[in-house]
């Protein structure tokens, strides 16, 4: 459900909606309540991330650890988990990275990040270097995890293809 709704609507709809519900315990901090609603669709990815990795693992490898006499969990904890791991490291990295770059969608609700402290320069200038400031600062965070996800990426490829090793 959460991956169906844009994380620009979520963040809204737990920033503002939450608080007008007036529950007991709900956190009022938009920082906290912006965190969550990342989390909850960044979660969303993640878990389908793991869910097509462990799809992808050969059902064979299900039928060898079965055969070897492990139970369905012990084959899923010994065999199949450290090889989905293994190949969705990749994906969650791209997945993290996406998640830097929209910790910005906070700032509608409120909180003083990049953006919102970008914003507020340029309103008070009319200068609009702290954007590019920001858009610098969003790249020196991201590039070098692309780079380390292309690295792992083309380890993981090396070893799977025939031959393939360190």
């Amino acid at each position: 459900m959460f991956r169906g709704i844009p994380t620009i609507l979520l963040v809204y709809l737990v920033g503002f909606g939450l608080p007008a519900l007036r529950l007991q315990g709900v956190p009022e901090s938009p920082a906290v309540l912006g965190g969550f609603a990342l989390v909850l669709s960044y979660g969303a990815y993640v878990a389908e991330v793991f869910r097509a990795g462990i799809d992808s693992i050969h059902p064979s490898q299900r039928a060898a650890a079965r055969s070897l006499g492990l139970s369905k969990a012990q084959s899923l904890r010994y065999v199949v988990l450290p090889q989905a791991v293994r190949r969705v490291v990749p994906p969650l990295l791209n997945d993290f990275a996406s998640l830097q770059k929209d910790t910005a969608l906070v700032a509608v609700l409120g909180p003083l990040e990049a953006l919102r402290q970008a914003q507020i320069h340029s309103a008070e200038t009319f200068n609009y270097t702290p954007y590019l400031a920001t858009a610098v600062l969003f790249i020196a965070l991201t590039v070098p995890m692309a780079r380390f996800t292309d690295h792992l990426a083309a380890r993981a490829e090396r070893r799977r293809a025939p031959g393939g090793g360190r």
